[in-house]
């Protein structure tokens, strides 16, 4: 029989790892469903996390770091969407070139910040329902960003199947000249959806460093914004399936240091490369299926648009 502390906590930490990518993802869902592909999600991570670290250090109030990554990631998302939108540069080029950029900028303003820790995010607690065994433990036992990250796939959802917004951001992924042709303002929602998708990294970004490990480390993100990029294929485009990509990722992160403890005789290596492994082979299984993926990935993703009139 499995141990119920054990279930629990390893739900709990499931949900933990999951979130920064939950975050990252549906920003990057947006994006892409306007047709814009955004390979920058990395380097805009790197900087949510260190200036969210650093705005918390300097002032005490997590709040304010949260803010701070949210602008930040945002600012990241502007320089993309205004060499990719206006310039007319390609996509995914301009994308890796924010990675790296992101990447270096971050290590070097997050120099004299290695080593210093932070005391974390306090989890949600409401006394009597809280301390339900299990049920009431799993369910109310969260920091407020975890709610929060719920809370926005719901309500990309119901955006971008039950507002007439989301349907035009849907639409200008699906065919931008078509509509632009009916009036709508094709660059600017494009622009709108970028932004948000940064804005959303960002805050993924310092999840990582004010919640998950309340620290910052060069390079701390490793490898999740590529990871956010695979789940939005994974989910072929749906934010309630980024969601439970997000959690598959995060179980198996937590299950390499679980597996140890019940005492699974498997390389260290292994178990630390699985979740990176499971990536790569869903996206191999679902790209089979030719069909599903036409059927769901936006038509004019990464593809430029200019208003010839």
């Amino acid at each position: 029989m499995i141990d119920a502390t054990l279930l629990t906590n390893v739900i709990l930490a499931t949900v933990a790892a999951g979130t920064p990518l939950a975050l990252a993802a549906l920003g990057e869902l947006t994006a892409e469903r306007a047709g814009v592909l955004n390979l920058g999600v990395e380097g805009m991570m790197l900087m949510g996390a260190i200036s969210g670290f650093m705005t918390t250090v300097a002032t005490g109030m997590p709040v304010l770091g949260f803010l701070a990554a949210i602008v930040t990631g945002a600012l990241m998302a502007c320089i993309f969407a205004f060499i990719t939108q206006h310039l007319l540069a390609n996509q995914v080029a301009t994308g890796l070139a924010l990675t790296i950029f992101g990447t270096g900028l971050s290590a070097f303003m997050g120099e004299a910040y290695t080593g210093i820790s932070l005391s974390g995010i306090a989890v949600l607690h409401i006394p009597g329902l809280s301390d339900i065994p299990v049920l009431g433990t799993i369910l109310l036992s969260f920091d407020p960003l975890v709610y929060l990250s719920w809370l926005l796939a719901f309500a990309l959802y119901w955006f971008l199947y039950h507002s007439k917004p989301g349907l035009t951001l849907r639409a200008v992924g699906e065919s931008p000249e078509v509509a632009h042709a009916l009036g709508y303002r094709v660059v600017r929602i494009r622009y709108l959806a970028v932004l948000f998708g940064g804005a959303m990294s960002g805050l993924g970004g310092a999840y990582l460093s004010l919640v998950y490990t309340p620290l910052w480390q060069e390079g701390m993100t490793a490898g999740r914004g590529w990871i956010a990029l695979a789940l939005v294929i994974f989910a072929s485009w749906r934010p309630g399936w980024v969601l439970i990509g997000a959690y598959l990722f995060g179980f198996l992160t937590v299950f390499q240091y679980t597996g140890q403890a019940m005492g699974l005789n498997v390389p260290t290596d292994f178990l630390a490369m699985l979740p990176y492994l499971i990536t790569i082979a869903a996206l191999v299984f679902i790209s089979a299926d030719r069909t599903r993926v036409l059927m769901n990935t936006p038509m004019s993703l990464g593809k430029p648009f200019h208003a010839s009139s």
